[in-house]
């Protein structure tokens, strides 16, 4: 493969091989409707020919007169045209997530002086609407879903003539390696959206550098449902594109298992709370079989959880385990379509107990690390079990650096770093220091070469006796319990730790039908004595892991679940730690009065 310069560069790439292969697949009305590398060619190009007679554009090519687009839609084939058509045409795509609230959106397309905006839907339209008037820069909606009396994307797309073609192919050939490619805004968890500049160099170096750490072959099947929003999802899916992986998108987070068994991808990507999800519902299961079924799929559990990478456990112990693939983990397979090569995780931690037991049953988890303003992947286990490492988030990909500063902060160079926060050099300058971008994460070397993440530097906290502790570590070690869906660790300047824990209701109320106690109402479950010993014991078990200043005292359980809609969680499923903490002020008050 000739080396690109552009992240549009890759239709060229894959016109030359088989230019009939499907590139990009969605479902409508309940049919997978697929396309051909020939046929989105042909589309970005109409799309593209359709943008500039809408007077979209470079206009002068610097970062400030280039045109701006935002997209505010779910993963879909027209999200990755539109990506590729914007690009060639020198314009700017800004990615919204269409989970944002108001006040972000305006904010947002405020700031970007965005001039066309793409939804996916009528809720989306009547969204944005709403913080239209105070938008001067923008000059229409348009809409990927039919509605009545509203332009369609469709509308755009015209027959192009060679003077356009021209055209466009004259302002493409303007389009360097260090040019801006998108603007990707944060979501926001310490104030408002940041807008990270990310050029081709930056995300295309990341590309470049990522791919021999997947798999080898380039005949694959790739299932897409983390938001393309968010750049992980972005990232990966050019290097979909640039080896040839044809991409299906999930129709939504409720039919991934359906989409699964229907297309059997190769791999997909996820975050660990997921991984969690899925993890939960097998052993939920599990839990429900009896008799000698019960007691394999136990047995076969306990042999997962003691597996080892790149470490032989003698003849006894692998000829269990490969009679536990056979007889159990084929089941887990099969549910994931039975094609499964690896998933690769990022966004956050991920529990080291899952990626030890979906790797012993032959589902390679690839844990990654990285940040927007890195493009993003800084370290990724690699495909080959030489290059993972359980525990850590694996070793640097090619050209890219890394150092500690004397608190532990992780510090990257490389070409992924950033071109910069768009509008707010001051910004820029905080997180630079001679040209080394600061993460905010705290981490060490194992073994000199697997990077390991300690925790958050900005979520570390002081008790009041001067104490460190780092709540990450001890809420994914929490989160094995099978009675906790989610945990936030607090303790900030108090005397000692203490948490917010979303129980596992389902977990929970099957237990509470056990024990004939009504598990009808979540409010009065959770203060039922039995449940609040049943809590209280699962804490102690895990306390043990850590030391005295750092275990957990008192806690507080909350009747409901956190989510994205409700706002405690952000669209990669992290805490919005300032948001939890501001909904249950009256809670914390309690814990420490």
């Amino acid at each position: 493969m000739a080396t690109p310069a552009r992240l549009f560069d890759c239709i060229e790439i894959l016109l030359k091989n088989d230019s009939g292969k499907t590139m990009l697949a969605g479902k409508e009305n309940g049919q997978w409707i697929k396309y051909s590398r020939e046929e989105v060619s042909v589309i970005v190009n109409q799309l593209s020919a359709g943008l500039l007679r809408e007077g979209v554009g470079p206009n002068d090519f610097t970062i400030a007169g280039r045109d701006k687009i935002a997209v505010i839609a779910k993963n879909r084939p027209e999200w990755v045209m539109l990506d590729l058509a914007v690009q060639q045409i020198g314009a700017v795509l800004i990615p919204i997530y269409p989970t944002i609230g108001e006040p972000d959106l305006e904010f947002i397309l405020k700031d970007s002086d965005v001039k066309l905006i793409f939804v996916n839907d009528g809720d989306l339209l009547e969204k944005t609407r709403h913080v239209q008037p105070n938008l001067t820069h923008l000059k229409k909606i348009i809409s990927f879903e039919k509605i009545e009396g509203e332009m369609h994307w469709k509308d755009l797309l015209k027959p192009v003539n060679e003077v356009i073609v021209e055209e466009i192919k004259s302002i493409s050939e303007r389009l360097k390696y260090d040019d801006l490619a998108t603007i990707i805004y944060t979501s926001g968890t310490t104030g408002k959206p940041k807008g990270v500049m990310l050029s081709h160099k930056n995300i295309l170096s990341n590309v470049l550098a990522s791919i021999p750490c997947f798999p080898p072959g380039d005949d694959f099947k790739a299932l897409s449902f983390l938001p393309l929003n968010h750049i992980f999802e972005r990232m990966v899916t050019f290097i979909y594109l640039f080896k040839g992986t044809s991409i299906y998108f999930a129709e939504s987070f409720e039919t991934i298992p359906q989409n699964l068994n229907e297309i059997s991808p190769d791999l997909f990507t996820t975050v660990p709370r997921l991984l969690e999800k899925v993890y939960e519902k097998i052993m939920q299961k599990g839990s429900e079989l009896t008799g000698i079924k019960r007691k394999l799929f136990f047995w076969a559990h306990s042999l997962a959880n003691r597996f080892e990478i790149n470490k032989n456990q003698g003849f006894l112990y692998n000829m269990q385990l490969s009679i536990a693939n056979k007889l159990i983990f084929n089941k887990w397979r099969e549910a994931l379509g039975n094609k499964i090569v690896c998933i690769i995780s990022g966004g956050a931690a991920c529990q080291v107990r899952l990626i030890r037991i979906f790797t012993a049953a032959r589902i390679p988890i690839m844990e990654g690390y990285g940040l927007t303003e890195t493009s993003p992947v800084i370290s990724v286990n690699r495909f080959e079990v030489e290059g993972r490492m359980f525990g850590t988030v694996g070793p640097l990909i090619n050209n890219v650096e890394v150092k500690f500063a004397d608190d532990g902060e992780i510090l990257c160079k490389g070409p992924n770093v950033m071109m910069g926060y768009y509008k707010h050099p001051e910004l820029t300058a905080e997180v630079m220091e001679d040209g080394w971008f600061k993460t905010g994460d705290i981490g060490m070397m194992v073994d000199g070469k697997f990077l390991k993440i300690t925790d958050r530097k900005k979520e570390m906290f002081k008790t009041s006796g001067g104490k460190y502790v780092a709540p990450v570590v001890i809420e994914n070690k929490m989160k094995e319990s099978k009675l906790i869906e989610n945990i936030m660790v607090i303790g900030a300047g108090e005397k000692f730790v203490s948490a917010l824990i979303v129980p596992a209701f389902e977990n929970l109320k099957a237990v509470c039908k056990e024990n004939n106690i009504d598990a009808t109402d979540n409010e009065k479950m959770i203060n039922d004595p039995f449940v609040k010993e049943l809590y209280k014991n699962a804490v102690e078990r895990y306390n043990q892991f850590f030391n005295h200043v750092e275990q957990i005292k008192k806690f507080e359980l909350l009747p409901h679940e956190w989510s994205i809609d409700t706002g405690e969680m952000t669209p990669k499923l992290s805490l919005k730690r300032k948001v939890i903490m501001e909904k249950n002020k009256e809670l914390i008050k309690g814990i420490y009065s």
